[in-house]
């Protein structure tokens, strides 16, 4: 496999040793850091004037240093291979002007340079005294057998942009400083299609400058929805006054990919794989991005030659992605959630001016989430349980142990629960159809609609509003019963995948819950998940798994997110799917579940597009009104492979 091919794009940076003004020494370290680099990388980064070293103060001037420089240059070009190295070194104008680039070089050539355009002059910063901005730079400069273009606009191609089938790229390059202005370069590098931006540095240590480095790194990759490589000069440089720490960064649309260790004398390096597919869907998706004025943006490309294969990614995919796998993160976020559905329903009850809330209790996990959003949003109104109403509604497929756990939920909180059995009602009604009683979709649609129409008229009787259930994994495979369980005044879990209802009510137990509730919430957490539209057999505890019907909810999720969330195509998810899953679900049994939820979230449009009003607490979202807009009658035939579609 060659996920190249799916948009990723593997950088190095590395902040090697330097031997401040001796620019022989530093081009074999160079060129040994970039021996060690991955062969797989695209692009290897090293730190701003890492060929002389920053720190040579008025040395730049002299011509032994530049004669040095240029040799070491030579060298570490004719010996760059398949991968760009982009080096930091001081460059010498013909006019005069001493300027700090960012040299490109690779296959044996300088391809192109990227002059610093802001020059700090302040604090333990004097640029000034040796380097002019690079602002308005825009020439063809030569060394030795090669002329290359020397402009701050350059971007960099890597593979032919815009070729299908490949993973092909742009990156642009900033140096230090120009990040920290209030207008930085990479914002129109960006503009101008750079899905990676590279900055070359020589930043000092401080207390708590790295928190700030970090963040700012991390900030302005979210800004220009880019990747961000950035590798600062290491501790050999000099320490006369300062401290130098070569911190390496990495990040993607605003997620930190990694960072180095500081303050190694040795040297380091940090490889990151950065998604450039998902970068151009993140930005076709972002109106503001899309439409910002283009009018100022310049920029050359300059090809550098094909994009490396790479066979293997060296970064992880959570198996359950809308879950954080951080305990601390994820206590936070349950309570950010569970206070937006709850707000959503208490905003949602005031302008509809009910007194009650109407709730339809099955024992299962979802009415469960949904019931505790109810307790919390009367909470919120100062209002007793007692303004909840709570039905169960036994029917042919029932079991005992779902209707004790809806019982002793209601119980644990003291809502009074009434039970509507609706057996009688199924059979009367289907008699009127002249249905025999088999169980088919018709008798199991009955059941769903039958406790909607109570639920519904029951709110009407109370002055409530009929709270909705149902989950947004459900919500893209179609798996609720159109204008039955798929209705509802608000539905609070429309924006909650299924994987995370559980964490949630787990969470929910052990941080919020009484003994006797949490106690009842535990009995829920262990009961399979089922509609129980369907009579068991005797000695049958579940006469219908969903998970053996529809699949693995853990799959749906994962594909669900990566479809809905970054764009990502059928190939790529059965990739990323096969990297997350690696050694307990095979290919194949992937494959086969990915079809069918792209065949059920094709068929099922029609239920989104009526769906009820419900709060959105992700980044993920199905609502018509909202984040997803998909004709009814699109076909699914360009989102299957080949072998899916016989």
């Amino acid at each position: 496999m060659d996920f190249s091919a799916h948009g990723f794009v593997r950088v190095t940076a590395v902040a090697p040793p330097v031997a401040v003004a001796d620019p022989a020494a530093n081009a074999a370290a160079i060129l040994r850091a970039y021996g060690e680099a991955p062969g797989d990388a695209s692009v290897v980064l090293f730190p701003e004037l890492a060929i002389t070293g920053y720190t040579c103060e008025d040395l730049f001037l002299g011509d032994d240093l530049r004669q040095a420089t240029l040799t070491a240059l030579v060298e570490v070009a004719e010996r760059s291979d398949h991968r760009c190295l982009v080096v930091g070194v001081p460059w010498w104008l013909p006019d005069g002007r001493l300027l700090n680039c960012a040299f490109v070089c690779r296959d044996g050539a300088v391809l192109g340079a990227v002059p610093k355009v802001s020059r700090p002059n302040y604090e333990e910063f004097y640029e000034k005294r040796w380097f002019a901005s690079g602002a308005g730079v825009a020439e063809e400069a030569r060394l030795g057998q090669w002329t290359f273009p020397l402009d701050a606009r350059l971007l960099f191609e890597v593979g032919e942009v815009g070729e299908p089938n490949t993973g092909a790229f742009r990156f642009g390059i900033e140096i230090c400083e120009d990040l920290w202005v209030p207008k930085p370069p990479s914002a129109d590098l960006a503009l101008g299609g750079a899905e990676i931006v590279l900055n070359p540095s020589a930043s000092t240590e401080l207390v708590a400058k790295a928190d700030y480095r970090r963040d700012l790194v991390r900030m302005q990759s979210a800004r220009t929805i880019s990747g961000y490589v950035y590798a600062g000069a290491g501790p050999t440089e000099s320490t006369k006054d300062v401290v130098f720490g070569g911190h390496l960064l990495a990040a993607e649309d605003g997620q930190l990919l990694g960072q180095s260790e500081r303050f190694r004398l040795e040297g380091a390096q940090l490889t990151a794989d950065i998604d450039c597919l998902r970068l151009r869907h993140a930005r076709q998706r972002n109106a503001t991005f899309a439409q910002a004025p283009r009018d100022a943006v310049a920029v050359r490309i300059v090809p550098t030659g094909a994009l490396p294969a790479l066979a293997a990614l060296a970064r992880d995919y959570p198996k359950q992605p809308f879950v954080p796998s951080d305990e601390a993160e994820f206590d936070a976020r349950a309570q950010d959630i569970l206070t937006i559905q709850s707000t959503g329903l208490a905003r949602r009850m005031m302008a509809a001016r009910a007194e009650r809330l109407v709730i339809g209790l099955s024992g299962g996990l979802d009415s469960t989430l949904a019931f505790l959003v109810c307790l919390d949003a009367l909470a919120a109104q100062r209002m007793d349980n007692e303004r909840l109403v709570a039905l169960t509604m036994p029917g042919p497929g029932t079991t005992p142990h779902t209707l004790e756990s809806a019982k002793s939920l209601a119980a644990a909180v003291g809502v009074a629960l009434k039970e509507v059995p609706i057996h009688d009602a199924v059979r009367s009604h289907l008699a009127d159809l002249g249905h025999g009683g088999e169980a088919d979709v018709t008798f199991e649609n009955a059941q769903a609609r039958e406790r909607t129409q109570i639920l519904f008229n029951k709110a009407n009787q109370v002055n409530g509003i009929v709270v909705g259930t149902g989950d947004l994994s459900e919500l893209a495979l179609g798996w609720c019963t159109f204008n039955a369980d798929h209705m509802a005044g608000y539905n609070v879990n429309a924006g909650v995948p299924k994987t995370l209802v559980a964490y949630l009510v787990r969470w929910y137990a052990r941080h919020m819950a009484s003994k006797p509730l949490g106690s009842v919430l535990r009995r829920v957490l262990d009961t399979p998940i089922t509609p129980e539209l369907v009579p068991a057999a005797p000695g049958d505890a579940v006469a219908q798994p969903t998970e053996a019907i529809i699949g693995p909810y853990e799959l749906h999720d994962f594909f669900l997110y990566h479809f809905m969330r970054h764009g990502a195509g059928t190939a790529k998810i059965l990739a990323l799917a096969a990297h997350a899953f690696q050694g307990e679900r095979d290919e194949k049994e992937i494959r086969h579940w990915l079809a069918v939820f792209f065949r059920r979230f094709f068929a099922a449009q029609f239920k989104r597009t009526t769906l009820p009003p419900g709060p959105k607490v992700g980044t993920v979202s199905l609502s018509p009104r909202g984040d997803w807009r998909m004709p009814d009658e699109a076909s699914v035939a360009a989102f299957l492979t080949a072998e899916d579609k016989q």
